[in-house]
């Protein structure tokens, strides 16, 4: 068999819902993620790739139901300005759909299928639609409701158990509750996130990860820094702010300790070893270890925790051997239940997770987190010179998936 390894990756930067990428459509994000991956390599032509020398496109996104017009994949490989012979394909899994992206890609590429493939993932919070349910019966007399597929349960089968179809807040409320979990660690926590995004903005870590949007049109600017990043976050000030799912009495979740919805794309390349020659450029990591895993729906925040058990054991690993983590910081809470898990484990130290900030400061557009994550966690095992790291991320329904990755440069010393 084949390895696969990770080549490239980047991202937009990421906006706040309705804020600096309101006015791009979700499409036109993803292919300019695909564009700039190809411009970036060395070894092609940009301006006309050889028919052939990309097998296949593989994009995440949770929604489907707007403008991504159900397979986005295709309408960004389209839109990029690539052969029309690419095929591509959308997967869905939530929050983990572009990270499944790239599972699926990097399994086809060690049974021999492809060499070569673009994976991705892209999501407009701010443009997902409202949909009209059809009647079941024509001419209807009663008033119907629109559903909102920004995010969360919409349209639910009235047989679901209803513990099951509680929001995303009272689902992490009760995790919380299971694991007993304040609302100072989640502040903290928060606070935390803030601030090693901000120094990692500062230091450069994002420089060659991220490419900027131009301006959608003369009322616009260039987007080139995550939105939603607050230096100055304290655990003080967000302690401030009110609880959401829950009244103060009894809640804790808050906009601060919860990660803002977003807009943003991400994509890299995933190959096997001849794609050095295609690409011109040497891999950034190995993928060497897949788990995903799945649990009660309300329980959905601590599921990464067997996913990336499982992906390290299949690695052949154990948790003392892993030197940076990426977790998908969808609420603090959330956070700290896995962190306290993997602890337990053999994790050597909470300060190897999201080194760079995380979801909580960055942003979760629900498709395009997954690439984040792993691509991040490319650059950071480069930097570091670590040899083992792990990208996990949490799924609403009960959902969790993980990858391992290894640092080829380590590899060689």
């Amino acid at each position: 068999m084949q390895h696969a390894y990770v080549y490239d990756a980047v991202r937009t930067p990421f906006g706040k819902i309705g804020g600096s990428l309101a006015a791009h459509r979700p499409d036109d994000l993803a292919a300019l993620v695909l564009r700039a991956l190809v411009d970036r390599a060395p070894g092609l032509d940009a301006e006309h790739v050889a028919p052939g020398s990309i097998d296949e496109v593989v994009f995440g996104n949770a929604n489907g139901a707007g403008e991504e017009n159900r397979n986005v994949a295709r309408m960004a490989t389209l839109l990029a300005g690539l052969p029309t012979s690419i095929p591509g394909t959308t997967v869905n899994r939530l929050c983990g759909s572009s990270l499944d992206a790239a599972l699926v890609a990097s399994r086809q590429i060690e049974v021999g299928e492809a060499d070569l493939m673009l994976v991705g993932g892209v999501e407009s919070m701010s443009r997902a639609p409202w949909v009209l349910p059809k009647t079941e019966r024509p001419y209807p007399t009663q008033n119907l409701e629109l559903a909102n597929t920004t995010l969360g349960w919409r349209l639910v089968n009235p047989q679901m158990p209803s513990e099951w179809t509680v929001s995303l807040g009272e689902a992490t409320e009760q995790l919380r509750e299971k694991h007993g979990i304040s609302r100072e660690a989640q502040d903290e926590y928060a606070a935390r996130s803030h601030r090693l995004a901000a120094e990692a903005w500062d230091a450069g870590h994002y420089d060659d990860l991220v490419v900027p949007v131009p301006p959608a049109d003369r009322r616009s600017s260039e987007v080139a820094r995550d939105e939603t990043v607050r230096a100055d976050s304290t655990a003080d000030t967000l302690a401030g702010l009110r609880t959401v799912f829950r009244p103060a009495e009894s809640g804790t979740v808050t906009a601060g300790n919860a990660s803002p919805m977003s807009d943003g794309a991400s994509a890299a390349w995933i190959g096997s070893e001849t794609a050095a020659g295609v690409l011109g450029m040497d891999p950034l990591a190995r993928i060497i270890g897949r788990g995903t895993s799945a649990n009660e729906p309300q329980y959905f925040g601590e599921a990464p925790v067997e996913a990336a058990n499982t992906a390290i054991r299949r690695a052949g690993l154990t948790w003392g051997q892993i030197g940076a983590v990426e977790l998908n910081e969808a609420f603090a809470a959330q956070t700290i239940a896995c962190l306290d898990a993997w602890t337990a484990e053999g994790l050597r130290s909470t300060d190897l997770v999201n080194a760079w900030g995380g979801a909580l400061a960055i942003g979760h557009p629900l498709g395009a987190s997954g690439l984040r994550v792993l691509g991040t966690l490319a650059r950071r095992l480069r930097a570091t010179g670590q040899r083992y790291g792990v990208a996990a991320l949490c799924i609403g329904v009960g959902q969790g998936i993980a990858v391992v990755l290894e640092n080829i440069n380590a590899e060689q010393e």
